[in-house]
């Protein structure tokens, strides 16, 4: 006769035996691959299916406009409106110049605050016009404007030098700097976000609305774009686009799709998405959904090529990973020498952190531009 304990082992059996027979998973041996892991080894030998691999300009030519094509598609809309309506908060009247506090309003987009400064100085019209993106930070375009009206907003232009569109109107360039999404006074209550990143509850937010946030920030800054080519004190035909950190990012997006500037400076964004998701990254404002899939940060700057292009890289930045700048960098020239333009794609590496650094960018801005 069996004991209860015998007959409990056999009934246990039997209904794993049965389980079994139905199909149910077996006991598994061995770690299970987290999500970081399995991320990191998927960026680690990402596609980037669309290498420039050429040498010839009709290579590159060709290449420009497959890539390109790709990358807007990835991007989705964002085309500025044509037309829209400028509202003048007010204009500040400063000692070399005016700052003017503008929102452009049209149909179907969110309106856009852009701070214009135009020179006082005289000077042949019309002049060279610049679009200054601002990166992360509380203050938004604020700071690239120079707005340092407390001692928190003091340190946080000197720490990165970050005033650059007030030390480009000082220089006689008629500059815009439009303010970011989600940065500055277009970022509701900080603390709502529980410390979270704005930058990655928002992308998440906009994918749910078919939108991407990079896009969005491309579509203001080619909208700021516009507004200075349209005004008849600023010559068309001289235009040029500068930033720092997120800036860099976006001046480097905004400078590859848009033919009409003609000269860049990329400050403290020397690096590549395949390098960044190999740790936990949140800012969703740099993320162009499937892009590693066909090419990276260099394909991008490849679009460029061979208009002329400084990249600001400060020898101690924290965010610059210097085991991967060398590969970046070869696959940038590549496209540069394929129209035997390697003299026009430069890098000002200088013993400093992240911030942004003036020693090449103005000669190179001023021997392009030519402001009075």
């Amino acid at each position: 006769m069996q004991t209860r304990r015998a007959w409990m082992g056999a009934a246990v059996g039997g209904l794993l035996a049965g389980k079994a027979a139905a199909g149910a998973p077996p006991d598994r041996e061995g770690p299970v691959p987290t999500v970081h892991e399995q991320i990191r080894q998927e960026a680690a030998h990402a596609p980037l299916r669309m290498k420039f691999t050429g040498s010839t300009e009709t290579e590159c030519r060709r290449w420009q406009q497959a890539f390109g094509q790709k990358l807007r598609e990835l991007l989705g809309p964002h085309t500025p409106p044509q037309r829209w309506k400028t509202v003048t908060e007010r204009v500040v009247e400063l000692p070399e110049h005016q700052r003017h506090e503008l929102v452009l309003e049209a149909p179907g987009v969110p309106s856009l605050p852009v701070y214009l400064l135009v020179p006082k100085a005289r000077g042949p019209a019309p002049r060279p016009g610049i679009v200054a993106l601002h990166g992360h930070g509380p203050y938004g375009y604020d700071a690239v404007a120079g707005i340092a009206t407390t001692e928190e907003r003091r340190q946080n232009i000197a720490r990165s030098n970050y005033d650059y569109g007030l030390q480009l109107v000082r220089r006689g360039y008629v500059v815009a700097a439009p303010c970011f999404t989600p940065f500055g006074r277009r970022l509701d209550d900080r603390e709502a976000y529980g410390g979270d990143d704005p930058c990655a509850v928002t992308f998440v937010r906009m994918q749910l609305l078919g939108k991407v946030l990079m896009a969005e920030n491309l579509r203001d800054a080619l909208w700021a774009l516009e507004l200075l080519a349209r005004r008849p004190d600023v010559d068309p035909e001289r235009l040029g686009c500068v930033g720092l950190s997120y800036g860099g990012r976006m001046t480097m997006l905004t400078t590859a799709l848009e033919p009409r500037i003609r000269v860049a400076v990329i400050a403290g964004a020397l690096n590549v998405m395949q390098e960044r998701i190999l740790h936990r990254y949140s800012c969703g404002a740099q993320v162009i959904p499937g892009l590693l899939q066909y090419g990276d940060v260099p394909e991008i700057s490849g679009l460029i090529a061979p208009r002329p292009c400084l990249w600001v890289v400060g020898r101690r930045d924290p965010l610059m990973v210097r085991d991967w700048i060398p590969r970046a960098w070869e696959r940038i020239q590549r496209a540069y020498r394929a129209f035997g333009a390697e003299d026009k794609l430069q890098m000002d590496s200088f013993d400093g952190g992240h911030r942004w650094n003036g020693r090449l960018a103005y000669p190179l801005l001023e021997k392009m531009l030519r402001p009075a």
